[in-house]
Parts: structure tokens; C-alpha cells; sequence
């Protein structure tokens, strides 16, 4: 069993592993992803790989989005909405907290989101609401807000579905986030991860009995009667990305084989890979990770600041 540093590390490294693994191969369809031994950061020969000219080993949106709340989170000491606002907009114009600065990948919902905070809309209200607009963007990016959270599991829940109105306005992307953040939580305090599911959902229906719209997407959409029989299909749709990062962690044995099964459902392969790689990373420990992947991660001088940062409130 790793130490709790070593789960939070690979909590951070699992995302940002998982997201630079997906990279070269997002927008494909499964058909068309090699073989699990031929999947790395570099793709084999011969693949026509996405966002041709981003070096392997890149993190995209979903890696710095992440970086840009746990930035915020340890700034603050609290989940302050308008300042991770202004963050993803720094990222968005500026390149804050992008590998080299550059910037690629951005989400038709999220540039909707951060042009509205830019023009002045409270953070909270930015994200779009729509049924359409249940885009997997701010469930990308919740991780280290479970990792960094001390309170209980009402206030985890509810500060995961605030940051998600930041660019994901609507009650079904705030319910992802908050079932991720409380599957994250138990697998951190030691549960098996499909154990760690089952508590986590009873928990949230627990916080949020019938009645409550939370509660209502939760058993009509998110988890409705039958949804374990459905095999994940790698959409950028926020709940077949969490439904499909729960199958490839269920699964599969090690860190490598969650992030390789993420990637080899195609199309979205960065994001599912990230939260899938995630959860994988905690269960794993930082050290359960190829170490070749850890070398090569690019962008070490942004994310070993912040990481020694969390490890030290985590065990402080």
C-alpha cells in the first residue's frame, strides 16, 4: 500500500500522465488505436497522430485546467470561484500553466465560459446550462480538489459542483464532479476502488435525497437502471467519460493498463485518459507509474512547485 504522499503524488502524476498519453491519439475512433503495447507518448510509426507538432509527453487543457485550481486552492486556502475564473482565463489568453506556454485543445463550452468571465459575468454563472452543455471539461480538472479538501464529505460534494459552474453550468456535469471527488476520497483513505464507488454513490444519495434535481440526475442520467451494462465509448459527453474511467480503473490491474484501456477507447482519449489515470494514480502511488512516463513528462518547473506545495498541506 503506498503512503498517503505517495497516493496524493500519483494522484497529480496519474492525471497528468494519463492527459499527455491521450494526446496523440484523441479523435479517433477505436478502430484506429493501435495495440496496448504500442501505445506510449510517442505513437508507433505510421500513426497519423492528433495535434501533430505538440512534443510527446505534453499535457493539454485538462492537465493545466487542473494545475490552474490546485494553484488556486493553495493561494486561497478555500475554493474561490472567481479567482479560478481568472486563472483559466490567464490560461486561455496567456498560457498560464501550459507546457511552454502553448495552448491547444480548448473546448467549445469552456471558451464559451471563459469569454463570458473575460467580459465580466460572475465566475458562477459563466458556464453554460444547457443539456448539450454537459462537456467533460471541469470534471478534467476536479481531482486535486479531493486531494487538497479537509472538510467533510457535504462540503467536498458541494465545493465539486461549484468549480464545475465555472465552465460547466448545468446540475448533471456538477454531479460527475461531485461523485468523482468522493470515489477519489475513499480510494484515498484506503477502499478498493469498485468498493470505494459503491460507498461514494451511497454517499451522495445519502447527501442528496429524492427531490433534489442532484439527486434526480443522478438516478435518471448519470447512474440509471442498467448503466453498469454500458461499455465506455471514449465520448467528450461528461457521463460517459466518468462511467468509462470507473470501467478501465474496475478492470485493470496496474496504473499502465488503466490509461492504455482509457486511450484505446478512442476519440476523447486525453480526458478519459486523465480521469481515469487520476484515480489509477492513487490506487498505485506515484511509483506504481512507468518511470519512463514520469522522466519524459514535460513541464516539470510548473507542476513541481505546486506538487511540494500540496504534499505540504497534506501532511501538515
Amino acid at each position: 500500500m503506498p503512503s498517503r504522499e505517495e497516493q496524493i503524488a500519483g494522484g497529480i502524476y496519474g492525471l497528468l500522465v494519463g492527459d499527455a498519453l491521450g494526446v496523440p491519439y484523441e479523435f479517433h475512433a477505436p478502430a484506429r488505436i493501435p495495440p496496448p503495447e504500442d501505445i506510449d507518448f510517442q505513437p508507433p510509426e505510421g500513426f497519423q497522430r492528433a495535434h501533430d507538432g505538440v512534443p510527446p509527453g505534453t499535457w493539454s487543457d485538462d492537465g493545466a485546467h487542473a494545475l490552474c485550481l490546485l494553484d488556486s486552492l493553495l493561494f486561497h486556502g478555500r475554493l474561490d470561484p472567481e479567482d479560478l475564473g481568472r486563472r483559466l482565463v490567464n490560461w486561455l489568453e496567456w498560457g498560464y500553466l501550459a507546457v511552454d506556454g502553448q495552448v491547444f485543445d480548448v473546448g467549445i463550452q469552456t471558451r464559451t465560459a471563459l469569454a463570458s468571465v473575460h467580459a465580466g459575468t460572475p465566475a458562477l454563472m459563466a458556464g453554460p446550462k444547457g443539456e448539450r452543455d454537459n462537456g467533460n471539461g471541469s470534471l478534467m480538472r476536479v481531482l486535486p480538489l479531493a486531494l487538497w479538501h479537509s472538510g467533510n464529505d457535504a462540503k467536498l460534494a458541494s465545493d465539486a459542483m461549484t468549480q464545475s459552474r465555472v465552465t460547466h453550468g448545468h446540475m448533471r456535469s456538477q454531479v460527475c464532479c461531485a461523485l468523482y471527488c468522493l470515489w477519489a476520497r475513499r480510494i484515498l483513505h484506503g477502499a478498493r476502488a469498485s468498493d470505494a464507488w459503491t460507498d461514494a454513490v451511497e454517499t451522495f444519495r445519502n447527501l442528496y435525497p429524492e427531490g433534489f434535481e442532484a439527486r434526480t440526475e443522478l438516478d435518471t442520467q448519470v447512474l440509471p437502471p442498467g448503466w453498469e451494462e454500458i461499455r465506455g465509448t471514449g465520448t467528450g459527453y461528461v457521463v460517459d467519460c466518468l462511467r468509462s474511467a470507473r470501467q478501465c480503473v474496475v478492470e485493470h490491474d496496474t496504473y499502465e493498463q488503466v490509461v492504455k484501456a482509457a486511450v484505446r477507447l478512442g476519440r476523447d482519449t486525453d480526458t478519459t485518459a486523465a480521469v481515469a489515470g487520476g484515480i489509477a494514480g492513487l490506487i498505485h502511488g506515484v511509483n506504481g507509474i512507468p518511470a519512463r512516463w514520469r522522466e519524459s513528462l514535460r513541464g516539470g518547473e510548473l507542476l513541481h512547485p505546486v506538487l511540494q506545495k500540496l504534499l505540504k498541506c497534506a501532511v501538515s
